[in-house]
């Protein structure tokens, strides 16, 4: 009986232990973290959508990971909280239509690293077609184009009024936003005027410039489609205070000019203006940028003019400073200068088509102290520093119109001063033309002023794909030594010929070919070029002159590009292709 006794001791005792190993082994109840996440996203490009996630970790946050379709995109570190409500915004990047973008969110528990995530999808949404509204007339007041929105100009719209000479009656102030699409009708000549005593601002960005351009197709476009863009202010000029001479040419722009050199006319910065420029009178035309009498408190910084019929950039008095231009397959002339245009410009880029010249012939600088070359002042006197003047003819086997000139020419009793430029594959260099006023007698009095100017693979090109001219035309100079469309003997500068003045000026050369210039060859083909400077560059060294004004941003090279391309992003080479309504 003992026994049995012990037995169901040690029995119990056993069945005890055992049931207890077996509670034992049991796993524990591991907290896991929770997320939920928000569902349904979706944005067209350039949108911005709220990635939304309530996360619940009970050891504590310890991270949050974050990855874009696997690649990381945002990560967190936790204080401790178990709970937490995560929100980034997100961009909706250029991709096609219905596109997903994956966001996997990861997080992990501070007291036993147990993980949990959830993905959170965005659609990306087609582009709707943007409406169409049109602009005619005279605007006054504050009026603001958006980029959701494409502008169409129809006949001449004009931002104010002043009908009669000296009386503005109206004024307005256009805002433009970034990315916004003005389009100018053919039929009406479409062209958009900014008026004395009103304002454009027109301030894109290298993502999203402002772009004017033709109503047409991609492929269908031409030169001339439209006006152009043209802003008249109240600064100074040397044409008589008259109605008749304060219109700008035709009459199109309404009057010009005053006595404000530091009048302020708005701000464009980051525009382009493509197929612009069309004919109102015989030799007078809308340019793809027409300043009459711009002051200085106006900001002009990154613009394009592409494509245009007639001049690319035109000043007509003023004292406007700019930076960073691009002139870019115009017919005429690149940068043209009239009527005691007074100010700065830096960093400027004309690049030519072999065929696109105009008959009246094309230039890269034209610049005039008025037409008949008298001595009314303010002279045209601007300067200009760090330009490219990149002619049309890169090799000896390119053939070219014989209706190109000029890398510069500077006539009309012109003051104009041209520091550290490089002028190259144009016909002719340099021509300081005195047939009318006195422009050689300018640059012996140092009034006009060429300094660190190189002038490359220009000499002795005769007339191998220029066009034969004529006995009394020459082709194929440096500096030209004679009046072109005279037989006289060489005019001098001072006791000098033009080309020995040219290089006894601090700084300037004469270069037989392009070898050492570091240029690319992408410069004379079509699409994007590429601007910046080979290695070992003889442009490279010379320091811009220290007594030109503040305004001007110090340099150590000759020509618009070191080896910075501030040309990247917000310009457009092939803008025939480029779709800009979608339909």
């Amino acid at each position: 009986m003992k026994s049995i006794k012990t037995f169901s001791m040690l029995l119990f005792i056993g069945l005890t232990t055992f049931f207890q190993a077996c509670k034992d082994d049991t796993p524990a109840v591991v907290p896991i973290p929770t997320i939920t996440a928000s569902s349904n996203l979706a944005g067209i490009p350039g949108a911005t959508v709220q990635l939304k996630a309530s996360i619940n970790a009970p050891g504590g946050i310890k991270t949050i990971t974050v990855l874009k379709n696997g690649a990381a995109f945002d990560s967190q570190t936790g204080t401790g909280q178990t709970t937490l409500e995560y929100t980034k915004d997100y961009i909706v990047e250029n991709l096609p239509a219905n596109s997903t973008v994956n966001f996997t969110i990861q997080v992990t528990d501070n007291s036993n690293g147990v993980s949990a995530l959830t993905t959170i999808p965005v659609n990306v949404s087609a582009v709707p077609a943007p409406t169409i509204v049109d602009v005619e007339g005279v605007l006054e007041g504050n009026i603001t184009w958006t980029a959701d929105k494409i502008y169409k100009l129809k006949g001449f719209v004009r931002v104010g009024q002043e009908t009669v000479f000296g009386t503005v009656t109206k004024t307005g102030v256009l805002t433009i936003q970034p990315g916004t699409i003005i389009i100018g009708e053919r039929a009406s000549k479409g062209t958009l005027i900014i008026q004395k005593g009103s304002k454009i601002i027109a301030e894109g960005t290298v993502a999203k410039p402002i772009v004017f351009t033709s109503e047409r197709n991609a492929g269908e476009r031409e030169p001339g489609d439209w006006g152009g863009l043209v802003i008249c202010g109240r600064a100074i000029n040397n044409k008589p205070n008259t109605a008749a001479d304060r219109q700008l040419e035709g009459g199109y722009g309404g009057f010009f000019g005053g006595t404000d050199d530091a009048d302020n006319s708005g701000s464009l910065k980051y525009v382009r203006v493509e197929f612009a420029g069309i004919p109102i009178n015989p030799n007078e035309e809308v340019n793809s940028f027409t300043f009459g009498s711009v002051g200085s408190g106006t900001t002009m910084e990154y613009l394009q003019a592409s494509f245009g019929l007639d001049d690319s950039f035109e000043w007509f008095g003023g004292a406007v400073n700019a930076k960073y231009l691009v002139a870019y397959k115009g017919l005429d002339d690149d940068f043209d200068t009239d009527n005691g245009y007074s100010g700065n410009v830096q960093f400027g880029i004309g690049v030519r088509g072999a065929s696109q010249a105009d008959v009246s012939g094309s230039n890269g600088f034209e610049s005039d102290n008025d037409n008949p070359g008298s001595g009314a002042t303010p002279f045209t006197s601007a300067t200009f520093a760090n330009m490219s003047i990149i002619g049309p003819k890169g090799s000896l086997t390119t053939t070219i119109s014989s209706q190109f000139q000029n890398g510069a020419q500077i006539r009309r009793n012109s003051k104009l001063k041209i520091y550290n430029t490089l002028i190259t594959a144009y016909p002719n260099g340099v021509y300081i033309d005195s047939q009318r006023g006195d422009a050689k007698g300018n640059a012996a009095r140092g009034e006009l002023v060429l300094q660190n100017v190189i002038l490359a693979g220009l000499d002795k090109w005769g007339t191998n794909g220029f066009g034969q001219g004529d006995a009394n035309l020459p082709r194929g100079f440096a500096v030209s030594d004679v009046e072109q469309s005279t037989t006289a003997p060489a005019i001098l500068i001072g006791t000098q010929k033009p080309s020995d003045w040219f290089v006894a000026q601090t700084g300037n050369k004469i270069l037989t070919n392009t070898s050492t210039v570091g240029l690319d060859a992408s410069l004379w083909l079509t699409g994007r070029p590429k601007f910046t400077l080979g290695t070992g560059s003889t442009l490279t060294g010379v320091n811009l002159p220290a007594t030109l004004p503040a305004f001007f941003t110090k340099t150590t090279f000759v020509g618009a590009f070191n080896d910075t391309d501030w040309t990247a992003s917000w310009t457009e080479f092939n803008p025939q292709a480029v779709v800009y309504i979608k339909k």
